[in-house]
């Protein structure tokens, strides 16, 4: 006898450095994504079903998340009640370790409910620091997670100005990866935010500033985009703060609508790049209190 199926969506966080992405990759392969280690994880407690983990969020090789969302289907074995939220978290990270992965939150959701598609918004943070000529002169806690620009200081004004320009719904095709157009995934999104954040780190002789993004999703929308976009969005809002750019040639980028456009080399490596939150209605998340129902 088996007990019924539960969906769980579930939150997680991870370094994103060791890993080929979030997506799953064949096993075969020297590295894994993330998705390998959960589904992984997932398995180890010995579901009753075929295990499959669907990933809200698809981020690239060396970009980090410091709070991702899937959801998962799990059947329990020999009539035993559905894990309790609180107990699957513990049970998860128990077989994450030692991966720098982390499971923050768990939900016993409905069916329906689908990470991806279901999602609101996501957020994304990127990490620069100035005044660091030499990947030596780079504090060891943050290498791999920030951008190091030689500059001694940006023009966060001018910058400022810039990503003001980029809010609102526009056609981001200047701002696609280009082996990421496909015909029937549409560049148009919706930018809550953009702004940008600048005040002293840890160390006092670097400034450290935060490029913080948020990007309304529509159901038709690849997620993947977004992590492209948001690398080509902040390099050129750097190379503005730089004086490389203007923001009026920021207009332009976006108003011509061809990735083409976009100046070669100009990309924010993934190092400073962290997903930050991905938000749901919050009637599509159960309340704690149900795991009473579940014992």
């Amino acid at each position: 006898m088996t007990s019924s199926k539960v969906r769980y969506l579930i939150f997680f966080q991870y370094f994103g450095t060791k890993y080929s992405g979030v997506m799953k990759t064949p096993t075969h392969q020297n590295i894994l994504g993330v998705q390998n280690y959960l589904e992984e994880a997932v398995l180890k407690l010995r579901p009753a079903n075929e295990v499959s983990v669907s990933v809200s969020s698809r981020t690239d090789s060396g970009v980090h998340a410091l709070c991702n969302s899937a959801h998962v289907d799990i059947q329990r074995k020999s009539g035993k009640p559905p894990f309790t939220e609180r107990l699957l978290v513990d049970a998860l990270n128990d077989h994450l370790k030692p991966e720098p992965i982390s499971i923050l939150k768990a939900y016993r959701v409905a069916d329906d409910i689908h990470a991806r598609y279901r999602a609101l918004s996501r957020t994304y943070v990127y990490r620069i620091i100035t005044g660091a000529r030499h990947y030596s002169q780079l504090p060891v806690f943050e290498r791999s997670l920030c951008w190091a620009v030689h500059e001694n200081h940006l023009n966060v004004t001018a910058l400022q100005e810039a990503a003001k320009l980029l809010l609102g719904t526009h056609d981001f095709s200047t701002f696609r990866s280009l082996n990421s157009e496909t015909p029937f995934k549409s560049p148009i999104k919706t930018l809550l935010q953009a702004e940008v954040c600048s005040g002293a780190g840890s160390f006092s002789q670097h400034l450290f500033h935060r490029a913080v993004v948020v990007v309304d999703e529509c159901a038709d929308i690849d997620s993947v985009l977004c992590v492209a976009q948001v690398r080509r969005m902040t390099g050129a809002l750097v190379a503005v703060g730089q004086g490389r750019l203007s923001p009026s040639e920021v207009k332009d980028l976006l108003e011509v609508r061809d990735s083409l456009a976009y100046p070669q080399n100009m990309m924010a490596p993934p190092d400073g790049l962290f997903l930050q939150k991905v938000e749901y209605e919050e009637t599509d998340l159960f309340p704690e209190a149900m795991e009473t129902d579940l014992t």
